[in-house]
Parts: C-alpha cells; structure tokens; sequence
C-alpha cells in the first residue's frame, strides 16, 4: 500500500506494468523473471501491506540471480547479505519496516557503499531510501484485505530514472 505521502509516489515512473499474480508461487516465479532484468548498482523498493509477498519476491529474486543461503525476511536483523554462487552481483535483503528516520538510519547499514556491485532490495523503503539511487524500481503489491484466502495481488513495476526508461518490465511477467 502506498504511503499517503511518499517521495517515490511523486516522481513520474519512467516506464511501468501492472501484473496479476494468483499465488505465492506465481509470485516466486515473478521475482526469478524480474531477476534477469537486475544488474549490480540496482536499487528495489517493495512496498505492500503485511503478508502482501515483499519476502517471497525477494526469494524468487535471490533464485533467479543465483546467490547463497535461505532468503527470508531480515525483521531483526535489518539487513542480510547474499553473496552470489554464479559470478553476479549479490542480493542485499533490507527490512526497513523498524527503522522510522529516513537515510540517516539507513546510512547505518552502509547500503550506499553495497549498491554499486550488488543489487539492494529494500521492503518497507518508502520515504527512506529514495534518496540512494536517482534509479530505481519500485514494486507495489497490492492484496485483498480483510478476513479471505484469496491469494491474488496486483503487483505494479514502474522504473525510476534513466537505468529504467527503456527497460521492458513486462518482459518480468514472462
């Protein structure tokens, strides 16, 4: 859900797609075909409600760009560091979800110095890490709400900034 007031909702998205996804597989299946579009220097915002699936697109993109160990959420930890098993660039998974200052808390977790050789994941980044990366994707997954099994979410991909003006994101639903 996107913030009432938020940074990233106010710049004009160079490209973006609005996709339907069924089910959490769908959703891992999402993450590995938007992981073929990343490359090192990379900057991802997820934003979405809890539940939504920010940690299962994150997991399909740890497969698809082929790192080391279990990606699962990094609540308590803040940050966890996937280093890659095929010669990429490794996925750092952020959680900023606790954090409630902008940059200056995540300038803590150094992620300035990660983004050029890695591609940096950030759930919860609204409002807080625009100001990394002129060049950004911001995912927005939207579920239902309320007391329902309905597994369907409508994710958005829209790109921030000249690394993803001519990008094909619809390429990623593939």
């Amino acid at each position: 859900m996107e913030a009432p007031h938020s940074p990233a909702a106010e710049t004009a998205a160079a490209s973006s797609v609005r996709l339907s996804v069924d089910s959490p597989e769908r959703m891992q299946d999402l993450g590995r075909s938007l992981a073929k579009l990343l490359r090192p220097g990379d900057l991802v915002m997820l934003t979405g409600e809890l539940g939504a699936g920010k940690t299962t697109l994150t997991r399909g993109l740890g497969e698809g760009l082929g790192v080391r160990g279990a990606v699962t959420s990094p609540t308590f930890v803040i940050a966890r560091v996937h280093p890659s098993l095929t010669g990429g660039p490794a996925l750092v998974h952020v959680d900023a979800y606790r954090l409630g200052g902008g940059l200056d808390e995540m300038e803590d977790l150094d992620l300035d110095v990660s983004l050029p050789e890695s591609v940096v994941v950030v759930e919860w980044g609204d409002g807080k890490v625009e100001d990394l990366s002129e060049d950004r994707l911001h995912v927005i997954i939207d579920r239902v709400v309320g007391d329902t099994d309905d597994d369907r979410r409508m994710v958005t991909l829209a790109g921030h900034g000249v690394r993803w003006a001519d990008a094909d994101l619809s390429a990623a639903s593939a």
